[in-house]
């Protein structure tokens, strides 16, 4: 191990540690740790870490240095370990960056005997085919914009968007007779290189890989919880430090997913840049923009700067919700998270400007901070989240749940079509 603050052992919990997860997002400007215990259809969270990662541990979202990823990770767990009085083993990690690919796939599915009902097993065959076409488009992409064409990827989430039976919208396909069956199921895939980095770290901090989970659908888990007959609808958007992800929720489906490699730390790189300070100076600064002790001159030169690259990032968003053109209209409201989007200006710009004039919008959508008490079937017993800095985090909590019930001998239909899609 490269960090022994969490040699320890805690004699607080007499609970097995089975009963626990832990949740680690390891973001750009943060890496923060989560640990729950499962109580029934509950998580309640229990012990909470957070620390601050070197400016060269990450890139774009994605893991640079595996060894300064490991060191900050594990003070993150100290923290969390030592508040909740237990060491627990299995861990969900998120993933993000532009790299990271989460598509909405159709595939119309021509049954040879009709009569017949379906069952588990056909939709089985139907699912795969789903994930193959969906693995084929990812590599191209990603090939494309690696400039390498032997490119691996991995699937990394799955979750059923809907499912039509001779075009008649179906809640739960089993059983039913019918020739055309056309499902819709959101994938995500991330190049082998980020998936290892992930593996790798896991092992060095000594804790068993539940599961990797693309981000922004981690996020979307969140905010579903388990209601399979959710309407819920709107955008998401994690604005980190190193990437921006998005996610358009519609009723209750994950249309997809985009991310983009602008977000907290090219604001903070920018006032470096213009106000020529060193960019610990500049995160400061930003962080402190409303603070009546700065000369009048240099926040209008710090109000320049942000303007600047709010207008890469709007532009960043515009792009990102123009690719979802598979729907009629999107959605009209806008959920934010992530550190990010603390950032006063970023919030005022959405609100209070035309961005979305160009995109199919019925009206000036609504923009609003994902707050912990939105997140479904998770409790918080620290008092330590209180804003939409840990939202991602809780949503791996919510994955990691999901992976370790989807054994459960009482499963539903969903249920047991979700552990297909599983990896």
């Amino acid at each position: 191990m490269l960090y022994n603050g969490r040699m320890k052992l805690f004699q607080k919990s007499s609970a097995p540690v089975d009963s626990h997860i832990v949740a680690l997002d390891i973001g750009t400007e943060y890496a923060k740790a989560l640990i729950a215990k499962v109580d029934g259809d509950e998580l309640k969270v229990i012990g909470t870490g957070r620390a601050r990662q070197e400016v060269g541990n990450m890139y774009g979202g994605a893991i640079a240095d595996i060894t300064g990823v490991v060191k900050d990770c594990e003070k993150a767990l100290a923290q969390a370990e030592e508040q909740a009085g237990v060491q627990a083993r299995r861990v969900v990690i998120g993933i993000a960056g532009e790299f990271v690919k989460g598509l909405t796939s159709t595939i119309r599915y021509k049954r040879p005997q009709p009569d017949r009902e379906l069952d588990v097993a056909e939709m089985e065959l139907i699912i795969n085919k789903v994930q193959d076409r969906a693995a084929v488009k990812a590599q191209k992409q990603i090939a494309f914009e690696t400039g390498n064409p032997d490119v691996e990827v991995k699937l990394v989430n799955s979750a059923i968007v809907s499912i039509h039976i001779d075009g008649y919208k179906v809640s739960n396909p089993i059983g039913f007779q019918g020739k055309d069956v056309a499902i819709q199921i959101y994938t995500a895939f991330a190049p082998m290189v980020h998936i290892g980095a992930l593996e790798r770290t896991a092992a060095e901090l000594d804790l068993e890989l539940l599961a990797v989970a693309a981000e922004p659908f981690a996020v979307a888990r969140a905010v579903l919880g388990d209601n399979a007959n959710s309407t819920f609808t709107a955008i998401l958007c994690d604005v980190g430090g190193g990437s921006t992800d998005i996610a358009v929720i519609n009723d209750g489906g994950v249309e997809g997913t985009r991310m983009f490699g602008v977000a907290g730390r090219s604001f903070t790189k920018t006032i470096a840049n213009d106000l020529g300070v060193g960019y610990d100076a500049a995160e400061k600064l930003k962080l402190n923009m409303n603070d009546e002790k700065i000369k009048s001159s240099v926040r209008q030169m710090m109000e320049d700067s942000v303007n600047k690259t709010l207008k890469v990032w709007i532009s960043g968003v515009q792009l990102a919700l123009g690719e979802f053109d598979a729907i009629d209209h999107l959605p009209g409201r806008m959920l934010l998270c992530g550190g990010g989007s603390s950032l006063d200006a970023l919030v005022d710009k959405l609100q209070d400007s035309n961005w979305y004039r160009e995109l199919p919008f019925t009206k000036k959508p609504t923009v609003q901070h994902i707050k912990p008490e939105n997140v479904i079937g998770i409790t918080d017993e620290t008092g330590d989240l209180t804003d939409h800095t840990m939202i991602t985090a809780m949503g791996l909590l919510r994955v990691g749940y999901d992976t370790m019930n989807s054994g459960d001998s009482a499963e539903s239909w969903k249920d047991k079509l979700n552990r297909i899609l599983r990896i």
